[in-house]
């Protein structure tokens, strides 16, 4: 990622900000007509604010800096009384900011040190892996998911199931809005989605996506066969830049759609298998979940990866079998 994209990230992370401080303002203005005593205690709180830095500073009693507290605590209760007679939100006197954890500056202070926030990764990851994969996150959300789409025939013959199509995707869903809430549960498994194309192993991949990115999840999402050759080109790039081997190592959620389509030879196994069991790892002192999907059933992943592949599927993610008929004419 070069200097030049991070750089107008930074500069519409700043134009955020003064818009959030612009909205303030307007804000203020229009409460302070409305209620004049709101300028006269936001006056008598900056007042409070420096006599008690001056207070700290010259070493002043502890009763003083009690008083200058109780004094504060007690406009800042009023504020709030004038704010719920106006239905107000006590927030409404701060700046809205986009993203609550960095304030709209793209950087966050943990342990002392400086690092990129979750939100400004986000950005970066979607510019330069998740532009072509994630879909149309407002179209494709649990809201807009339609099981109706799905018959709900019992047909065992058809479908080699004893429940409907319908039935399944029910607790399928049920399945994975149990995996997004204890997705920071280190004992929560991973996701393989096995179906044929049309029964909406992806929609719901964006769907998961969608809720995690909302929580402020990191998510990358890419295809198996432009993973393992991006993962081989970084191997025998001379430039040092493993970049993309570290973001599919630490991101958040990794979603792997289309496994089994990639032509694979002994460096891909190799490389696929390095993803999937350094995630499993834990090893960067956070908890990482990877979705895969994939239209082979369980029999074609024995037939096509190693047998140390299969049994870290079988052994770490929970495998949904997703079946029925295209939906995508139904729709």
């Amino acid at each position: 990622m070069s200097n030049a994209v991070l750089n107008e990230l930074l500069k519409d992370y700043e134009k955020k900000q003064l818009r959030a401080m612009r909205d303030l303002d307007e804000r203020k203005k229009e409460l302070y007509i409305k209620f004049p005593r709101l300028q006269e205690i936001e006056d008598e709180l900056n007042s409070y604010a420096i006599q008690s830095a001056k207070s700290i500073l010259s070493s002043n009693s502890s009763n003083v800096l009690n008083d200058l507290n109780d004094k504060i605590n007690m406009l800042k209760k009023q504020r709030c009384d004038i704010l719920k007679k106006d239905k107000k939100n006590s927030d409404y006197l701060t700046p809205h900011y986009e993203c609550h954890k960095c304030n709209d500056t793209g950087y966050v202070k943990v342990d002392n040190q400086t690092i990129m926030c979750s939100c400004l990764k986000q950005k970066l990851f979607n510019i330069q892996y998740n532009k072509c994969n994630i879909g149309n996150l407002e179209k494709e959300n649990f809201k807009k998911f339609n099981i109706n789409l799905y018959s709900d025939e019992i047909n065992e013959k058809k479908y080699n199931a004893d429940i409907s199509p319908r039935e399944n995707i029910k607790n399928i869903c049920k399945e994975i809005k149990k995996f997004i809430k204890n997705f920071d549960d280190p004992d929560e498994k991973n996701l393989l989605f096995s179906g044929g194309t049309g029964l909406g192993k992806t929609f719901l991949s964006n769907c998961i996506v969608g809720e995690l990115l909302a929580q402020g999840k990191t998510v990358l999402y890419q295809t198996a066969p432009v993973m393992l050759d991006t993962l081989i080109s970084e191997l025998f790039n001379n430039s040092g830049d493993n970049s993309f081997s570290q973001n599919l190592l630490t991101v958040d959620l990794l979603v792997i759609d289309d496994l089994g389509t990639e032509t694979m030879n002994s460096m891909k196994f190799t490389e696929l298998y390095e993803v999937i069991n350094t995630r499993l790892l834990n090893q960067n002192g956070k908890v990482t979940k990877t979705i895969i999907s994939t239209n082979l059933d369980l029999q074609g992943l024995f037939n096509t990866y190693d047998e140390r592949i299969v049994s870290r599927f079988v052994g770490h993610y929970n495998i949904y079998r997703f079946f029925g008929d295209d939906i995508r004419f139904k729709k």
